[in-house]
């Protein structure tokens, strides 16, 4: 029987060939991508932002930016709907936008499968046990993106997600891997906008700060 490092290891391994692969493979894609949003919406063309990753330690994500910055007025949490663009709705929709978090993986921040890494706030919000989720390496897909992805409640996604870290293996990530080949091209349990009262605190609360203060 393998040990713990040495699986982990081969994740790593499959890791870094599976996105140097995805890269090269799908670099038409990402170019199209690139020329598109910049005709559309102008620079920048990709959105970073701080993130959680392995135990913690935060990393910045990279994706195809996919809405215009809120105007005068305008909620940057509450305005989701209207800031997407419609090119912004298709990335969304066919997981493009996801893309450029290959090289995040190339880099060691991420993994190809793991915890969908979500905001710095939501740290302190966490449960001892919801906190396991930074025990592997974020990911690009999930055992909650498969299970429902934005249909599902957000606290049942951090137990999905506390799940797939408890029962880990090489064998769960192909599985997890082809799940998501077939969601993202029949394009099910998509939202292209999210619904901030589902996630509740800190959003809710930072979206009520932000209008005390327009």
């Amino acid at each position: 029987m393998t040990t713990p490092s040495i699986r982990l290891g081969v994740k790593r391994g499959s890791d870094i060939l599976g996105a140097a692969v995805g890269l090269a493979v799908l670099s038409p894609v990402l170019a199209w991508s690139a020329v598109l949003l910049l005709i559309t919406q102008g620079r920048p063309i990709l959105f970073h932002q701080l993130r959680p990753g392995l135990h913690d330690v935060p990393f910045t994500i990279h994706k195809f930016r996919t809405m215009r910055e809120p105007v005068h007025g305008e909620s940057r949490f509450r305005s989701d709907d209207r800031r997407v663009t419609r090119l912004g709705r298709f990335l969304r929709s066919t997981s493009i936008d996801e893309l450029p978090e290959l090289w995040n993986v190339l880099r060691g921040d991420m993994s190809l499968v793991g915890p969908r890494p979500l905001l710095m706030e939501y740290l302190e919000t966490y449960t001892a046990d919801e906190l396991r989720r930074h025990d592997m390496r974020p990911g690009v897909t999930s055992w909650a993106a498969v299970n429902g992805r934005h249909t599902t409640r957000y606290t049942d996604r951090l137990a999905l997600d506390v799940w797939y870290v408890d029962y880990w293996s090489l064998r769960l990530d192909v599985r997890v891997l082809c799940m998501t080949v077939g969601q993202v091209l029949g394009r099910r349990d998509v939202a292209t906008t999210q619904d901030i009262a589902a996630v509740g605190f800190p959003i809710t609360q930072a979206a009520d700060d932000e209008a005390d203060e327009s």
